[in-house]
């Protein structure tokens, strides 16, 4: 199985090591690229890393910061990957049906771990559903 990748910035450490230590007690896989304390980053940067190794495995991420606004802009600048900032569920939902969004942002100042979880859970168990959609998701990358 490819592992997860997550990232975050400092106002988005403490629910990264959340989900991190839930997606150990489910025995998934993570590529943590920081970053590893609470200390101030430039999330810009810890973006960079994450988006590399989205794309290098092919697989999904988890961004956190403060709101999930910077990390979403940062990450929807790179070709082949489509951020989704959100904390509803069926925003979540559609975002994985029709547009195949393949990383999840997340404001850490702004939801619960429990509501993270279900993000998550939802995020990943929500197939594309292609058809139609497909010729849009093709067409940001060209």
């Amino acid at each position: 199985m490819k592992p997860i990748v997550i990232a975050c910035d400092h106002a988005g450490f403490e629910l990264k090591e959340k989900l991190k230590a839930w997606f150990a007690q489910q025995s998934i896989k993570v590529e943590d690229v920081g970053t590893n304390s609470a200390e101030p980053v430039d999330y810009p940067v810890i973006v960079k890393k994450a988006v590399d190794l989205v794309r290098h495995y092919g697989t999904k991420g988890i961004f956190v910061c403060g709101s999930g606004v910077g990390i979403s802009i940062a990450a929807n600048r790179y070709k082949g990957i489509r951020a989704v900032l959100t904390d509803k569920e069926v925003i979540t939902q559609l975002s994985r049906q029709h547009n195949d969004a393949n990383v999840l942002c997340l404001g850490g100042r702004f939801i619960t771990f429990d509501e993270a979880k279900k993000l998550v859970q939802i995020f990943f168990e929500t197939p594309f559903i292609g058809q139609h959609h497909q010729k849009r998701v093709q067409m940001l990358d060209a």
